[in-house]
């Protein structure tokens, strides 16, 4: 029995609570009224039509000057990367002209060594023929010498 009289008691603190609450929204709401009636402007269908259309247009204008911003940034960055292309086509363009100057100059010195090494190939060559024509000579020399010597021991021995 003294659980369910503790509760009522709990109960009823919690509607004396509530009611309390709502005299205070009541009396709130009552200086809310009061306070616009006192400030409020009653306006016509039509300037409320117009009032409200200008409310709308300074929304939507408020809208596209953030987008414009944001465009703006847009541009920028893309400003700026154009510019940093334009300054790394620079950059390669130059190396690779170092890189085409570097390679001439590279075939230029390969066709002269190749010059030089078919100048020595064919004075090599030249040297080979007068060191093969000297030794047709010698030989050819010997064969005389063999041949007169061989003709001395014949007249010495006769």
């Amino acid at each position: 029995m003294e659980q369910r009289e503790r509760d009522k008691e709990k109960g009823n603190e919690r509607w004396s609570g509530a009611i309390a609450n709502l005299s205070e929204m009541a009396t709130n709401l009552d200086s809310l009224q009061k306070l616009l009636i006192k400030k409020a402007v009653y306006v016509d269908d039509e300037t409320f039509a117009k009032a409200s259309l200008g409310s709308e247009q300074a929304r939507r204008i408020k809208i596209l000057e953030q987008r414009v911003e944001t465009l703006e940034r847009e541009l920028d960055a893309a400003i700026s990367a154009a510019a940093r292309a334009r300054t790394e086509k620079r950059q390669a363009e130059a190396t690779q002209k170092t890189a085409e100057l570097h390679e001439q100059e590279i075939t230029r010195e390969l066709e002269n060594t190749t010059k030089v090494f078919e100048l020595h190939m064919e004075e090599l060559r030249a040297k080979q023929e007068e060191i093969s024509k000297r030794d047709k000579d010698i030989k050819l020399l010997e064969a005389v010498i063999q041949t007169l010597g061989g003709k001395e021991s014949r007249s010495a021995s006769g």
